[in-house]
């Protein structure tokens, strides 16, 4: 079984990638900063895992998340290697999402943190 489930804040906006034609489908990319339950030297330590969301779920990410907010991620990971420009093999491990929601209120999270959402949102 390949599961994962992690909980972070968004390092920056989400890259998104429109679908360019009926044949393909939009993607968003982001990282999550995500803290490790043991503290190194009394100070908090982080991973930054770099997920994939495809479909409606790079559609909502594009609208409703932002550089900061805290979201949890169910998904599967996804292992990958390609050559760089110096000829040198590079490894990937990414978080292909398949569910995203808010993790924090609006209130928690500060003012602005957490979007007003007015339609039906595109997740459980």
């Amino acid at each position: 079984m390949n599961k994962v489930i992690i909980m972070g804040r968004l390092t920056k906006d989400p890259d998104v990638r429109p679908a360019t034609d009926e044949n393909s489908t939009a993607f968003a990319k982001y990282t999550l900063a995500v803290d490790r339950r043991v503290k190194k030297d009394s100070d908090q330590a982080a991973d930054f895992i770099n997920c994939t969301v495809f479909g409606k779920g790079a559609e909502f990410a594009e609208k409703y998340l932002t550089k900061g907010i805290k979201i949890i991620v169910t998904g599967r990971i996804q292992t990958g290697s390609y050559t760089n420009k110096e000829g040198q093999k590079v490894y990937t491990t990414d978080v292909i999402v398949e569910d995203q929601e808010f993790a924090e209120s609006k209130k928690a999270a500060g003012s602005d943190a957490v979007p007003e959402i007015d339609e039906e949102m595109p997740f459980h």
